[in-house]
C-alpha cells in the first residue's frame, strides 16, 4: 500500500488509478465535512467559521498535501503504464486542454501490453 501512494516508481492499472482518486475524494469530503459540519453546529455559524483556528486549518492542510503528494505518485505511475515518463503528469498544468488530455490518458487509455521501461504489466498477475 505505501508503494503504491508515495513511490513514483513502478506502474499502475487504470482500476487502482480510479480507486486513489475516489478515496481521495471522499478523504477530502469527510474532512472537509467534519471541520465545516462542527462550526456549522455552533449558534453563530459564520462567527465560528472566522475563528475555526489554527488546529483544523492545520488538519486540512496536512490532509490536502498528502492528497497532492498521493495524486502525484498515482498520476506518475498511470503515465508509466501508458510508457510514457511521469513528467507527463505536468500536462495538467496546461489550461483546459491539459486536464482534458490527463483524464483521456490516464483515466479511460489502457496501458501498455507486457513489461516496459517502468516495470512488469501490472495486469499480468491477475
Amino acid at each position: 500500500m505505501q508503494a503504491l501512494l508515495f513511490s513514483f516508481q513502478g506502474r499502475v492499472n487504470r482500476a487502482k488509478f480510479w480507486l486513489v482518486h475516489l478515496a481521495m475524494w471522499v478523504v477530502s469530503g469527510v474532512v472537509t465535512g467534519i471541520i465545516l459540519g462542527a462550526a456549522a453546529m455552533s449558534p453563530d455559524p459564520e462567527a465560528a467559521l472566522r475563528s475555526v483556528g489554527a488546529v483544523p486549518g492545520l488538519v486540512l492542510l496536512v490532509v490536502y498535501v498528502l492528497m497532492v503528494w498521493i495524486g502525484l505518485a498515482v498520476g506518475v505511475k498511470r503515465w508509466h503504464d501508458r510508457n510514457k515518463s511521469g513528467w507527463w503528469v505536468l500536462i495538467g498544468l496546461v489550461p483546459v486542454i491539459g486536464g482534458l488530455w490527463y483524464l483521456i490518458e490516464c483515466g479511460f487509455l489502457a496501458g501498455t501490453s507486457g513489461p516496459n521501461a517502468y516495470g512488469p504489466d501490472p495486469l499480468a498477475a491477475i
